[in-house]
């Protein structure tokens, strides 16, 4: 029932009770009136209202208009700011303010910038912004659904009632946003939608919450950091270096199941902090890659199928403990990338699937917005908001979480529109072309805007796109770093053969040569290796175990002669023999196993000499920092080759793939002189038989290929060597 009331037309009224109000700010809160002013009241949860003054003197009782819980009262001329005081059924009550008496805390330009796609702030403006609104503490709620009919902000401080605080919306823009008074730290919060067909949507967290908690609740939790940072002299002295002359090993890490505590639960980031940076920074790892920390219903999907593009995972504590983290590791002098993944999203109702009732961040159409393959939906890079909020993602990693550097995930399945479908299931460009305009013009703007602010980015790109590491204003895609599937395919599918048949598949290990300076390479043997039935990299490798051992060791010390810079996957340095499971920590109990200690201590001193070595990291991309010796002694399976550095320092490389120890093999080397054996992965303190050379090699004048020097080697079985002149004779 419902009283009329001079200033309030009935049917909005009604609406406002029903919780079907599309402009609630039009009718709740101060208004003019016949007379003079009135403040208009929705509070379903009140026996009765008083209007207060600011110093909390009554103004007198609110008259109720309609029994659903409307109340109205005149206010006087002299009263500029108000409250209310709220009386319960219980008999209880409470003062509280009126958030429909606040303005907008959004300005013309934030407004024009979202409009335009291009606040890069994004974060600082929608989601749930703590904040002091006239003098009030609260949160300011926005969030983007310009198709909805309704939206209201929903949590234990409105007892998840729709009806109770629906939104402002800003019809320009399509963002709705209120500011709620008294709304204070980790509240859990969601939005309630109406969408355009009148009908309530399933419940939606915040696409840009900075917290969430756990599943089944999914809901967002309002947030504000406290963390003071320590890492000052590394933003100075190494944020925003791209690191092409310098060297960069990447040790990339699931978070989850690096290790885990003693019952099998995770590790929290501060725990993680605690073990992880001591044991990155004796291994000499310059980097720790992190699989998608970006919060993610399901385990399984290691991350890369998020639904909080701006949150760290629940999983491991709270935002400020992945801040600790990183600040750790840059305090150790550790770089930190993050893997972030703006290619699709899963279908959860929950999160950004037709998050209005609409298809908003993805396409409506299948053939543009759906991955058959992993049961996912595309972004629409042609919707300037969708871009703006993945691009404003990547820069809050970089800025709020002091993150280094990204790295892209599935950026074929970017690029190209017909990527793993059929013919008809999938549409063309503008062009007739199969490239997707949208998402290349994209990733374009999303580097510029990467190196901008002193980050890099790494592309896990498997296709012969060209250009993928080249600057923007070369018609590249923009990237710092290109992956290198190519490489990584080519040389695991060799070492899985046998010795004796090597040689017929010879040109697998040259071919990366061919194209190894078109990109800046990283040679990635990452976690996508080590999963699905594929085996672990010790299990890739032929033989026994002495073989697959000393296989394993060789192919590494290749590795880190090669160009490019490198990245293996945790787990991988110690030679785990069962592949990577999410659900469980790393076998660390195998290096009570020599073999297994020994691999480690190859992979440590690896990653020191390649720090210390210019010639193995300075010319990682470009051709003079590169010859090949001999690339075609397929017999023997043997490789040699020379790095250089800018000041003429360099190494001689040379990887055996037989289980045949070489003696007498004569070796052309680029200078006279005498050389050392710098490097030995066939060392016994690595697990190896212990094949060594001379302390002092001399060279001789003898031709070999083309050289008119070279020196006469011992080659260990399955073994790299790496060889520098000696100083005292050269």
């Amino acid at each position: 029932m419902m009283t009329e009331w001079r200033s309030i037309p009935s049917p909005l009224l009604q609406a406002v009770v029903d919780g079907v109000c599309h402009d609630p700010f039009s009718v709740l809160g101060p208004h003019r009136a016949p007379g003079g002013r009135e403040v208009r009241v929705y509070r379903p949860d009140a026996e009765a209202v008083d209007l207060l003054d600011r110093n909390g003197q009554s103004i007198g009782p609110m008259r109720r208009v309609h029994e659903g819980g409307v109340f109205v009262a005149d206010l006087p001329s002299r009263v500029r700011c108000y409250r209310l005081k709220v009386v319960h059924p219980d008999g209880g009550w409470s003062v509280v303010d009126d958030p429909y008496r606040f303005p907008s805390t959004l300005g013309e330009l934030d407004l024009y910038l979202m409009r335009e796609g291009a606040h890069e702030d994004l974060y600082r403006k929608l989601g749930a912004q703590p904040i002091k609104l006239k003098g009030v503490s609260g949160t300011v709620f926005s969030v983007w659904a310009p198709n909805a009919r309704r939206v209201s902000v929903i949590g234990n401080f409105n007892s998840w009632d729709g009806r109770r605080n629906p939104m402002r919306l800003h019809p320009g823009n399509g963002i709705w946003e209120i500011f709620l008074p008294g709304v204070g730290e980790n509240e859990p919060y969601k939005f309630e939608l109406l969408g355009p067909d009148g009908r309530l949507l399933p419940l939606k967290t915040d696409p840009l919450g900075q917290r969430f908690e756990a599943p089944p609740g999914n809901a967002a939790l309002t947030w504000r950091s406290r963390h003071r940072w320590r890492d000052g002299d590394w933003m100075r002295e190494q944020h925003g270096q791209t690191g092409l002359q310098q060297p960069m090993c990447i040790y990339e890490v699931h978070a989850g199941s690096w290790r885990r505590r003693p019952d099998g639960s995770w590790l929290s980031w501060t725990e993680l902090a605690d073990q992880l940076v001591e044991y990155v920074s004796d291994m000499g790892f310059t980097h720790v890659e992190l699989l998608p920390v970006t919060e993610h219903p399901f385990d399984g999907s290691w991350g890369y199928q998020p639904t909080g593009m701006y949150a760290p995972t629940w999983r491991f504590g709270d935002p400020d403990g992945f801040r600790e983290l990183v600040d750790r590791l840059h305090q150790a002098g550790i770089g930190v990338l993050a893997d972030w993944v703006p290619a699709h999203f899963p279908r959860d109702e929950h999160a950004l699937a037709r998050f209005d009732g609409t298809a908003l961040y993805e396409h409506d159409d299948p053939r543009r917005g759906e991955h058959a393959d992993w049961g996912t939906l595309i972004y629409n890079f042609g919707r300037s908001e969708v871009v703006n909020f993945l691009a404003a993602s990547a820069l809050y990693w970089l800025r709020e979480f002091h993150i280094d550097g990204l790295r892209v995930d599935a950026v074929a399945s970017m690029l190209y529109l017909d990527y793993s479908r059929k013919d008809g299931e999938w549409l063309p460009n503008i062009h007739g072309g199969n490239e997707n305009l949208e998402a290349v013009a994209f990733l374009k703007e999303l580097n510029a805007a990467v190196h901008r602010v002193g980050g890099t980015s790494h592309a896990e790109e498997s296709t012969a796109w060209p250009g993928v590491s080249r600057p923007v204003e070369m018609n590249g895609l923009g990237f710092t770093y290109k992956w290198n599937m190519g490489w990584m395919n080519d040389t695991l599918a060799y070492m899985s053969e046998e010795p004796v048949h090597r040689k017929y598949h010879h040109d697998k290990m040259t071919f990366g040569m061919v194209y190894a300076f078109d990109e800046n390479f990283v040679l990635p043997l990452s976690h996508d290796e080590v999963v699905h039935g594929k085996g672990s990299l010790l299990g890739k490798m032929p033989g026994d175990d002495w073989q697959k051992f000393a296989n394993l060791r060789a192919y590494y010390g290749f590795m880190y002669g090669h160009p490019g810079k490198k990245l293996l996957f945790m787990g991988g340095e110690f030679a785990q023999w069962r592949e990577w499971n999410h659900d469980r920590a790393l076998d660390w109990d195998l290096l009570d196993n020599p073999n297994h200690e020994g691999m480690r201590r190859l992979v440590r001193d690896l990653n020191h000499l390649y720090r210390a070595t210019p010639a193995l990291h300075q010319r990682d991309f470009d051709h003079g920092g590169f010859e090949w010796i001999d690339w075609n002694d397929r017999d023997a399976s043997v490789f040699s080759w020379v790095r250089h550095d800018h000041d003429g320092g360099l190494v001689v490389c040379v990887s055996n793939f037989t289980p045949v120890v070489r003696e007498g093999y004569r070796l052309g080397v680029p200078v006279a002189g005498a050389y050392r054996v710098l490097f030995n992965s066939d060392a016994r303190e690595y697990g190896g038989s212990g094949v060594e050379n001379a302390a002092r090699i001399k060279s001789e004048s003898r031709g070999v290929l083309g050289r008119e020097d070279s020196i006469e080697v011992t080659l260990p079985p399955l073994a790299t060597l790496m060889l520098v002149p000696d100083g005292d004779e050269t």
